[in-house]
C-alpha cells in the first residue's frame, strides 16, 4: 500500500511537472497564423521605455493598416533584462519573426545563427543605397555582412552656450586646441562658470579614445583601433602623450573641481544648468536641453578634430531590427523591417525618440537641417572628415581595461600617476591583449 501510494504521488508529481513546462511553454510560443487567418509576427524590442513601446505600437498599427493579413505582436521585456530575454528566446529556438539587435549583440547572434543574413533582400531593397555611410557601417560590422537595419544611429556631438561664445566674441571650436583655449578664456571660478562639463568618473575612457583617435587621425586601424595601421598599440605614440596634456589642462583649466567623479548625469546637468559652456554627448541630451534651457542660449557644433590630423573619429553606436533565424515567415517579417526602415517611417522614429536618421534624404528636412542635429548631419556629410573608429570589444580584456583605466585616469587627474606611467600601463595591457588573439 505504501508503495502505491509513493507510486502515485510519483506519477502525480510528473503530471504536475509536465504541466508547468507545458505551461511555459504556451507563455512563450505562439501561433504563427491567427484565429481570423492573419499571418502573426512575433517582434521583440530591447531598448524598451514606456514611451519608446507606444511610439513603436503607433508604427505596427499603421502597418497592419497597409498589409491587412499581418498581424504583429509586440513584445517589450523590461529594459534591465531584455537583452538576456532575447537571447533565451532565441537559444530555445522560439519562433521570433523580428528582433532588436545591437552592436553589441550582433556578433554572438550571428556566430550562433540566431539571425538572418539579410543581403538577399538588402540587394533588391531601394532604400539600402539612401543609407548613410554610418549605417551602412554598423549594418555590416560583423563580416561584412548586414545582419540588421540600424534604426538611428548614437554619435556625440559639441554642446555649446552660444550666448557665452557670442559674449565673448568667439565662435564654435573646430579642433581639440582650440577647445581648449575658449574653455580657459570662459572658465570665471567667482561666477561658478566653467568652460567644459568634464567626465572623469566612470565612462572617462570614451574621451581618451576619441581624442587619441582623432589626433592620430588615419593612422588608426578603423576596425582595430586600439592599433595604428602599422600595428602599434595607440598609446605607444607621441600623439597620445599630446592627448594627455590636452586632456588633464582641461580639467585643470577649465572644469569644475568636482568633476574627477562626474559621469554622464553630472555632466549633462553642468551644462544645462548654466554652470559649463561646452559638453560632449549623445543625441538624446538634444531634449534634455531643449527642455530645460531658453532657446537661443545654446547650439551644437560637429565634434572637435584632432591637431594636425584635421580629422574627428568616434565609435557610431547603433542598433536596429533584425530577423530571427527560427522565423516561420520571413518575407513577411523584411516587409515590416523594410517599413520601419524606410525614410519615412524612420525619420518620424528619429524625431520622436531623439536619433540620428539613416537616410541621407533626412539632411533636407528642417527639423535636422536647421536645429540641433544639423551637426550630426554635417559630419555624416563629410565622412572623410569624420570617421568611425570600431571599439576592441572582441578582445578578451576589453572590459578589464576599461574598468582599469577609469581609475587610472583619476589618478592622472590627481597627480597621482604620471602619464608616461598610464601610457605604459595600458601599452603593456593591449600588447599582450593582441598577442593573446593571436
Amino acid at each position: 500500500m505504501l508503495f502505491l501510494k509513493k507510486g502515485f504521488v510519483i506519477w502525480m508529481s510528473l503530471l504536475l511537472f509536465m504541466g508547468i513546462i507545458a505551461g511555459c511553454s504556451s507563455s512563450t510560443t505562439s501561433k504563427s497564423k491567427s484565429d481570423d487567418g492573419k499571418v502573426k509576427l512575433r517582434m521583440v524590442e530591447s531598448i524598451t521605455s514606456p514611451a519608446r513601446t507606444k511610439l513603436l505600437r503607433e508604427m505596427l498599427d499603421k502597418f497592419e493598416k497597409e498589409n491587412p493579413k499581418i498581424k504583429v505582436e509586440l513584445i517589450s521585456p523590461p529594459l534591465k533584462s531584455a537583452d538576456e530575454k532575447i537571447s533565451q528566446m532565441l537559444m530555445a529556438k522560439e519562433d521570433i519573426d523580428v528582433l532588436e539587435v545591437r552592436e553589441q549583440t550582433v556578433k554572438n547572434f550571428s556566430n550562433n545563427k540566431f539571425i538572418e543574413d539579410l543581403s538577399p533582400y538588402t540587394t533588391k531593397w531601394n532604400d539600402w543605397n539612401t543609407l548613410t555611410e554610418t549605417i551602412k557601417h554598423g549594418a555590416t560590422a560583423v563580416d561584412n555582412k548586414p545582419y540588421y537595419i540600424p534604426y538611428g544611429v548614437y554619435e556625440k556631438t559639441l554642446f555649446y552656450r552660444k550666448d557665452w561664445f557670442e559674449e565673448a566674441g568667439l565662435k564654435a571650436p573646430e579642433t581639440w586646441d582650440e577647445l581648449v583655449d575658449d574653455a580657459i578664456k570662459l572658465t570665471d571660478p567667482k561666477k561658478n562658470r566653467y568652460g567644459y562639463s568634464f567626465r572623469g568618473g566612470a565612462g572617462s575612457p570614451d574621451y581618451i579614445e576619441f581624442m587619441t583617435w582623432s589626433y592620430l587621425g588615419k593612422k588608426i586601424a578603423p576596425k582595430d583601433a586600439y592599433f595604428t595601421t602599422d600595428g602599434n598599440v595607440m598609446f605607444d605614440t607621441p600623439e597620445a602623450k599630446q592627448v594627455l596634456d590636452t586632456f588633464v589642462n582641461l580639467y585643470k583649466k577649465a572644469s569644475p573641481p568636482d568633476s574627477v567623479s562626474w559621469s554622464y548625469p553630472e555632466m549633462v546637468q553642468g551644462f544645462t544648468s548654466g554652470m559649463t559652456a561646452m559638453l560632449i554627448q549623445d543625441p538624446e541630451v538634444i531634449v534634455t536641453a531643449d527642455q530645460n534651457m531658453k532657446k537661443g542660449t545654446w547650439a551644437t557644433a560637429p565634434l572637435p578634430k584632432g591637431t594636425p590630423s584635421g580629422v574627428a573619429q568616434q565609435p557610431a553606436g547603433t542598433a536596429g531590427w533584425g530577423i530571427g533565424a527560427f522565423s516561420k515567415h520571413k518575407a513577411e517579417a523584411w516587409k515590416l523591417v523594410a517599413f520601419l526602415s524606410s525614410p519615412e517611417q524612420n525619420l518620424y522614429f528619429a524625431k520622436n525618440n531623439s536619433l540620428i536618421p539613416i537616410h541621407l534624404s533626412a539632411g533636407d528636412d528642417p527639423y535636422f537641417k536647421e536645429g540641433y542635429f544639423s551637426s550630426y548631419i554635417k559630419m555624416n556629410a563629410k565622412p572623410d572628415e569624420f570617421l568611425i573608429a570600431d571599439r576592441p570589444v572582441e578582445y578578451k580584456g576589453y572590459a578589464e581595461y576599461r574598468s582599469m583605466a577609469e581609475k587610472d585616469i583619476q589618478a592622472l587627474l590627481l597627480g597621482k600617476l604620471t602619464k608616461e606611467d598610464a601610457l605604459a600601463k595600458w601599452t603593456d595591457f593591449w600588447k599582450k591583449e593582441k598577442a593573446n588573439k593571436k
